[in-house]
């Protein structure tokens, strides 16, 4: 037995040459107790404040969300916008520091952008040509607003072409089943957002609840189809909200986050207890004349402009709601745990 204890102890001194002399035994890395676990709980949200405050975010602030429809070389009604008009009206947010998001994503306060930009939700309304065109090699057709946001994406690192395309059986002008579908998937594959528009663009206001129901949900069981997805948010055509606003948002065929307006205004944040999920209001992208004067994009932009204190610029955190103490009362409850007041 003392043979084998001394053999042993020869092991470990020939180890301990090997090693060198002067090697320190490792010690086992012991997890944190609670009030260390604290202390850097602590230290890191007061870095995250910090960081806030740094670039003034107010994730309560407001967001535009623009609406546009034809983008056409000769417009011919208010609605439509020339290539130069709607190359401008991009342009403008680049420089404003406002990054575009999809309307999916502010309906899920899924608002992930750089610190110290501004959300923008570009939406296109009936599901024109003019808006995405294929040619034969499967690419968006010069002019086309898909092919301009691209353009001026390209010019911009960082800036993100994102929409939200509102569609009808009208279908970007195909009527071929494979071509509806093609020009879907394109849409889905490339970033951009899918939303319901009804089935015939009809005036769902004074309408019965299974009229409602089945202009939205017929549509969204054709785009569920072609691109194996459900849309998540609708814009109501002509603004208008069915009989009881809840109906845009849920029935037998569909689950929708958000309904979105034809509406004057910029939209409150969703994290905001003035935001309203069944009525999201949208600016027409225009300039400033006629009777949109006070209420087109170019008016409300340049308000915004002018009153930082009540446009929602982000912390760059996804997990955070970061906003300055005084607008505390603004908060919805239901985003406690993400407050991040300063």
């Amino acid at each position: 037995m003392r043979l084998r204890i001394l053999s042993g102890l020869g092991v470990l001194a020939a180890a301990a040459i090997l090693t060198g002399c002067d090697s320190e035994p490792e010690t086992a890395k012991l997890p944190d107790t609670k009030a260390q676990a604290a202390a850097k709980l602590k230290a890191g949200k007061a870095a995250k404040v910090k960081a806030a405050a740094a670039v003034r975010a107010n994730e309560l602030g407001q967001i535009p969300v623009l609406m546009w429809h034809r983008i056409v070389p000769k417009p011919q009604t208010t609605d439509d916008r020339s290539p130069a008009q709607f190359r401008a009206d991009l342009e403008r947010l680049v420089r404003d520091g406002y990054v575009p998001i999809t309307a999916a994503e502010l309906a899920a306060g899924k608002i992930d952008i750089p610190a110290g930009k501004h959300p923008v939700v570009l939406t296109f309304d009936d599901s024109s040509p003019s808006q995405l065109t294929l040619n034969e090699m499967g690419e968006p057709q010069k002019d086309t607003a898909v092919a301009i946001l691209r353009e001026v994406a390209a010019k911009h690192p960082g800036w993100k072409p994102k929409a939200t395309f509102y569609v009808t059986r009208d279908m970007f002008g195909k009527t071929v089943r494979e071509e509806q579908a093609q020009a879907l998937l394109w849409l889905k594959d490339n970033g951009f957002d899918i939303g319901n528009h009804t089935r015939d663009h009809l005036n769902l206001r004074g309408r019965s609840k299974q009229e409602v129901e089945e202009q939205i949900g017929t549509i969204g069981k054709t785009i569920s189809s072609l691109a194996y997805l459900n849309p998540t948010t609708i814009a109501l055509p002509y603004g208008n909200q069915p009989s009881k606003k809840e109906w845009a948002l849920k029935g037998k065929q569909y689950h929708h986050q958000g309904a979105f307006l034809a509406g004057y205004t910029p939209a409150p944040a969703p994290f905001s207890k003035s935001y309203d999920a069944a009525g999201i209001p949208r600016i027409k992208a225009m300039e400033k004349k006629g009777d949109c004067a006070q209420f087109c994009s170019e008016a409300w932009l340049d308000w915004l402009k002018k009153n930082p204190d009540m446009r929602y610029t982000s912390d760059g955190d996804v997990s955070t709601v970061a906003y300055p103490k005084y607008k505390a009362p603004y908060l919805r409850k239901s985003f406690t745990t993400w407050s991040l007041p300063y």
